[in-house]
């Protein structure tokens, strides 16, 4: 029976709920040895002397290497596909240990040695003296004409700067009746998957370095490794096994050079790296701090004119990912919402704090938050419904982007706010909470996001898939594409059954990838799988489904036009007779003792199209006036992802959105000390992040549109849920107290001060209600 739009079980449940899965830590090669980093205690610096002999001297350590021991290549660590054009390609600032300090955790230093303990006694022993300078921490800092170049090679500590614009800007706001200009930040905040990086290396016996990684990007970590070793790139493999969370931080390069490095000092000896949670939370990726300055205009009648953006996105100590995620920001502004003439510049900087890289939603978590509490504000300024307002000024389906000439097929955006209008009962409850008096006071709040499905036209989008045809008339698929978590090699296996027309369970997926024997596939990202790798895995079944048939007429007579597959069984199309099951025509492919030819497949597919998915959050919220405490009584985030293929699956990956993007709202950011640049919370007991206590009920919808460009009719729904939850309970703390909070987390204290200022408190602190 087909399976697309019904909740099959995942293919790897059973393995993961009973410990059978075996991750990086899990797995353990003969004669392995054990990498510690020495990290910098100050964050902008040099370091001026370090001695390694009282560690060197240390029973069980067996290599010591620092920065003067590397090799001089410069890598880019972003899990970007390479480019032809070095225009586009990463910025190359990483080497393998620096003696050129840029962050408080900064890579001076490695120790090897027998075991763990060894190696981080050794790292107490090595002494390191320091010339150090004053921490450059903020876009004002980095920004100064006689700033610091944290990057000597560089003229300043700008990355990169990009602007664009359309329609006359200064005839739109002419036009405008009201003009609004206002601020908006976010913050720095962590992945925190459950399982930490890792990785380790080893030379096998013809010299080639083999790494096991937990990786999101296994082909693209070979060619970076290859890189900052400055060796050919076929002489390395990556293996993946599997992955306990990725949401992006698994997307850069981390570990693995370094692993591998350590392992030619070695004598290709096997060498684990694996980080501490303290050294993940700054030395891996975080998401990027934003300052957004959005100025609109509207005409009385809710008609947006005209928007002036400026983003500056703080990156950190290196590029990574680098400028891609703001200016990807930037382009939402512009395609969000009609207007008639808009303009936008983003910059990305430097500065001495971790470095800032893919995390859920790439950037656009960020600018939704400063758009859709933008929007709220200029209906609200207008006496305007919030979503009557949005849903005047959205774009059309079939809308085409100006600037980039990509095409917007499909869009449900209006009956997803229809839908959550009507499960939240807005109309009753905005009505209920008016003019609310008391210090606890309720409100009701919304925010709309779009979002794309993979990176064309800005960056190559190309996977891989191989099906073999087995004896029994079972099938192997190999894909590229990486399953980390969200359910993708379940989804692919119902996709290649469906298309083949076999049962799922006889759909057997190798879900550890091996860069010497998996198809090239970019990777895990951008909500690219289900629509890129899906693309492959629907054109390799297809060959399948279409070798089968043709191998049926030679065992038949009967041409494949007449011919179709269903539940394992070749059908006869006229009257559906079973002529064939597909393991009898198998069997014919390996053994006919004349024409024998076993049925495989091994395709690549570039894709050259986007599909847009579209949705909301709604949200009702008690705040505590006294306390600036926040409850979320209700929410509801609803998405138009195409056709949905696992119901199941689809509705635990927004669940698990919602929840990442509560904690983005109210709870979590990374604090550094304002003088050192030292980290005050890098540890799970200080980062406060969602638990069981604090995640309300979630409520998850769909309105499912058919995307033409897709494989199966489907768009992005990785990254989707977790954007817009932390605009619509901003605007529904605006809702109940009539207070904006333009910046997140919205903790208590900030809240507490916000109110304060606006005069529902006292200069005590009490309440004047």
């Amino acid at each position: 029976m087909p399976t697309i739009g019904k909740s099959v079980a995942r293919i790897d449940g059973v393995q993961k709920v009973t410990g059978k899965a075996q991750y990086v830590d899990d797995l353990f090669v003969h004669d392995m040895l054990y990498a510690k980093i020495f990290r910098s205690t100050i964050a902008n610096g040099r370091v001026k002397s370090i001695h390694t002999d009282k560690a060197t001297a240390l029973s069980g350590v067996v290599k010591i290497i620092t920065f003067e021991d590397i090799p001089a290549f410069t890598f880019p660590t972003a899990g970007h596909p390479y480019s032809m054009d070095p225009a586009h390609q990463d910025v190359a600032d990483r080497h393998l240990l620096t003696g050129h300090v840029r962050f408080w955790g900064d890579e001076i230093a490695a120790v090897v040695a027998e075991d763990e303990l060894t190696a981080e006694k050794a790292l107490r022993l090595i002494e390191v003296e320091y010339e150090e300078y004053p921490p450059i921490l903020t876009p004002d800092d980095a920004l100064k004409k006689d700033a610091a170049k944290i990057h000597s090679s560089r003229k300043d500590n700008i990355i990169k700067e990009t602007s664009y614009h359309f329609g006359d800007l200064e005839q739109a706001f002419a036009a405008s009746d009201y003009t609004l200009d206002a601020n908006y930040s976010t913050s720095v905040v962590q992945h925190c998957a459950m399982e930490n990086h890792s990785a380790f290396a080893y030379m096998d016996p013809d010299g080639r370095i083999v790494i096991y990684s937990s990786t999101q990007i296994p082909h693209i970590c070979r060619r970076i490794v290859g890189q900052a070793l400055g060796i050919p790139w076929g002489r390395i493999r990556v293996v993946k096994p599997w992955v306990g969370g990725g949401f992006g931080s698994k997307q850069d390069v981390v570990v693995e050079p370094l692993a591998a490095f350590l392992s030619t000092k070695v004598n290709g000896r096997p060498v684990k790296l694996e980080l501490t949670r303290e050294e993940t939370f700054i030395a891996t990726r975080t998401r990027h701090s934003t300052q957004y300055q959005l100025k609109s205009g509207v005409k009385k009648d809710g008609t947006l004119t005209a928007c002036q953006g400026n983003i500056i996105s703080i990156n950190g100590a290196y590029a990574s990912h680098g400028h891609a995620i703001a200016a990807k920001a930037s382009g939402t502004i512009r395609v969000q919402y009609k207007h008639q003439a808009v303009a936008c510049n983003a910059t990305t900087i430097y500065t001495n704090m971790p470095t800032a890289g893919a995390m859920r939603g790439y950037g656009i978590p960020q600018v939704i938050f400063a758009l859709e509490c933008h929007m709220e504000d200029l209906a609200r300024a207008i006496g305007a419904d919030p979503i009557d307002f949005r849903m005047k000024n959205f774009h059309d389906p079939g809308f085409v982007d100006p600037l980039s000439g990509m095409k917007y097929h499909t869009c449900g955006m209006n009956e997803c706010v229809a839908k959550g209008r009507d499960l939240l009962d807005w109309d009753k409850k905005k009505v209920l909470y008016r003019n609310q008096a008391g210090t606890k006071r309720r409100g009701v709040g919304m925010a709309c996001f779009h979002y794309g499905t993979a990176t064309w036209p800005i960056s190559l989008e190309l996977a891989g898939a191989r099906i073999v045809l087995n004896q029994d008339g079972s099938v192997q698929l190999q894909i590229g594409a990486t399953e980390i978590g969200q359910g993708s090699d379940t989804v692919l296996a119902q996709m290649a059954a469906d298309t083949i027309g076999i049962p799922i369970d006889w759909v057997h997926v190798i879900s550890n990838q091996d860069t010497d024997i998996s198809p090239f596939d970019t990777g895990s990202y951008a909500s690219r799988q289900t629509y890129v790798s899906g693309a492959a895995v629907k054109k390799a079944a297809e060959e399948i489904h279409n070798k089968i048939l043709g191998r049926c007429q030679l065992m038949t007579g009967l041409p494949p036009a007449s011919l179709t597959i269903a539940d394992g069984w070749i059908l006869y199309r006229k009257d559906s007779t079973k002529l064939k099951s597909v393991a009898d025509v198998a069997l014919d492919s390996y053994y006919n003792l004349t024409a024998a030819s076993p049925i495989t497949a091994d395709v690549s597919y570039q894709t050259k199209t986007n599909a847009f998915a579209y949705g909301c959050t709604f949200a009702e919220v008690e705040v505590d006036i006294p306390t600036g405490k926040v409850a979320v009584r209700t929410i509801y985030n609803i998405h138009d992802s195409g056709k949905i293929i696992n119901p199941q699956l689809a509705t635990g990956q927004v669940c698990g959105g919602v929840s990442m993007g509560l904690g983005y709202a109210l709870y979590e950011q990374l604090l550094f000390d304002s003088k050192t640049g030292k980290p005050l919370n890098n540890n799970l007991l200080d980062y406060k992040l969602m638990t069981v206590a604090d995640t309300p009920d979630i409520g998850v919808a769909f309105v499912e549109t058919d995307d033409p460009t897709a494989p199966f009719g489907n768009k992005a729904l990785g990254e989707p849920p977790a954007i817009s939850q932390a605009p619509a309970i901003r605007n529904a703390i605006l809702d109940a107290t009539g207070v904006a909070i333009n910046q997140v987390p919205m903790t208590p204290q900030v809240l507490f001060e916000n109110f304060k200022a606006a005069g529902l408190l006292d200069k005590g602190g009490c309440p004047r209600v």
